[in-house]
């Protein structure tokens, strides 16, 4: 059986990872794919993932261009990225779709600034709820007689050590999405 602290490691790394992604999808003035990647498509009726239906390329830093597989998915792939909360008026040529990233104003700045803060603080949340779990479930084995009191005290330093580590890691994530949309 994985120990508590394995297990914590375990859900740390995926927060990280969560919010790595999450952070990916906010524009930063700058053409990537990534933005792409929360718009789902209605196609024949099924809500499908905008990267499984076309080709995404970066033709340049200012623009996507957009390659269906299926040709008749294209109006659907237009839609769903107008209704998408991109900001990014679509141009179709009839056989690709094209975006061009518009510059950030410094005001659509600072809101994505608190946006980014604001995900940095939930990843920090569940850091701090795995903790809880861990250091509750490492009493729990001790109560049991499955630890020793030193085993405990380790484990829980151990714990927080990676909690910390954590954190830290968080806060440059997420300093350096802010560096990344605050360069014009």
């Amino acid at each position: 059986m994985a120990s508590a602290y394995e297990v914590y490691q375990e859900k740390m790394t995926k927060t990280l990872s969560v919010l790595k992604e999450e952070l990916n999808t906010v524009r930063a003035g700058r053409a990537n794919a990534a933005l792409l990647d929360q718009v789902t498509v209605d196609y024949y009726g099924v809500p499908t993932p905008l990267k499984n239906l076309a080709n995404i390329q970066v033709p340049d830093p200012r623009s996507l261009t957009i390659i269906p597989f299926d040709p008749k998915s294209l109006k659907n792939i237009e839609k769903a990225i107008q209704i998408s909360n991109l900001g990014i008026n679509p141009t179709n040529d009839g056989k690709n779709i094209r975006l061009v990233i518009p510059p950030l104003t410094e005001e659509r700045r600072k809101e994505l600034t608190k946006v980014i803060k604001k995900m940095g603080e939930e990843a920090k949340v569940a850091v701090r709820n795995c903790r809880r779990d861990a250091n509750e479930q490492i009493k729990k084995a001790e109560k049991n007689g499955e630890l020793t009191e030193d085993d405990v005290k380790s484990d829980l330093d151990d714990i927080q050590k990676a909690t910390d580590k954590c954190m830290k890691d968080v806060d440059e994530i997420v300093a350096n999405k802010e560096k990344e949309l605050m360069e014009l």
